[in-house]
């Protein structure tokens, strides 16, 4: 039978007589592992980062599914790519159970029907260039489940991130990510060791993922987009660094052609 780590008892008793310290201390403590399980699950988000790279230098994208934390930590992690990487937000897209509204309320049963997942897959036009991850702490969440069911049926690269080894969720994916992070300090909270870790792995994976794509300079942001005067500061300073101009001729620069890569290009050009 099917064990849900992630569902067990907490380590913690009696949290409700503890001090504000000791809970502070506690969580703390079991934060510290998280690093630990994500460490321990390198070589699959490795494998997976690999085969989706090659499918997105194709024209293939990244769809996020999750619901609850999961499906907001998926679509919070999609929404950083354009402003981070200067990429289309077509790119990396986070569908949620329950559709937008679910990022601030709950959407009753949302999560329980295992068609809509596919259906909303269908309606952005899935094709076998695409990655599908799900990302659920349980590993049982039919929403995903399903959706990653049909999409591998259909010859499309699916991917997972859970907490439990050996899910449901885990034997509907070509790469199963599971970060076993133990218990919760509030049991069945999946909110915390296992939210964080799943950020973790987002991270890493957009993150490599946006690097092999060319996306970044040395350990620079070049294609951010220059949404507001720290970004547009930041953009600055790194053409200042690159190019060895002046403040204000670098800020012309970036402010003319959009980017820090599109600068460089357009001033190395120049020089020819």
């Amino acid at each position: 039978m099917f064990n849900k780590i992630s569902e067990q008892p907490s380590l913690y008793a009696d949290l409700e007589k503890k001090s504000v310290a000791e809970i502070l201390t506690d969580i703390n403590a079991e934060d510290q592992k998280v690093a630990i399980a994500v460490q321990k699950a390198i070589p699959q988000i490795e494998k997976l980062v690999n085969l989706i790279v090659p499918r997105m230098q194709q024209g293939g994208r990244i769809f996020y599914m999750g619901a609850g934390t999961s499906g907001r930590l998926g679509v919070l992690d999609a929404s950083e790519v354009p402003p981070t990487f200067g990429m289309p937000p077509t790119w990396v897209i986070g569908l949620i159970a329950g559709g937008d509204k679910a990022l601030r309320n709950p959407v009753e049963n949302a999560e329980d029907n295992s068609n809509k997942g596919w259906e909303e897959l269908q309606a952005h036009g899935i094709n076998e260039k695409d990655t599908v991850i799900g990302i659920a702490a349980s590993g049982t969440t039919p929403y995903v489940i399903g959706a990653l069911h049909q999409a591998r049926a259909h010859g499309i690269l699916t991917g997972c991130i859970t907490s439990n080894p050996d899910s449901p969720m885990a034997q509907e994916a070509d790469v199963p990510i599971e970060m076993v992070v133990g218990p919760e300090y509030v049991t069945g909270s999946s909110r915390m060791k296992s939210g964080t870790g799943q950020k973790m792995i987002l991270n890493m994976i957009s993150t490599s993922v946006m690097i092999q794509l060319g996306r970044v300079k040395g350990n620079k942001m070049v294609n951010m987009q220059l949404s507001n005067k720290k970004l547009i500061d930041r953009g600055t300073r790194m053409l200042m660094e690159e190019l060895a101009l002046d403040y204000e001729r670098a800020e012309a620069l970036l402010l003319l052609h959009g980017s820090v890569q599109k600068a460089i290009e357009a001033f190395h050009s120049q020089q020819k």
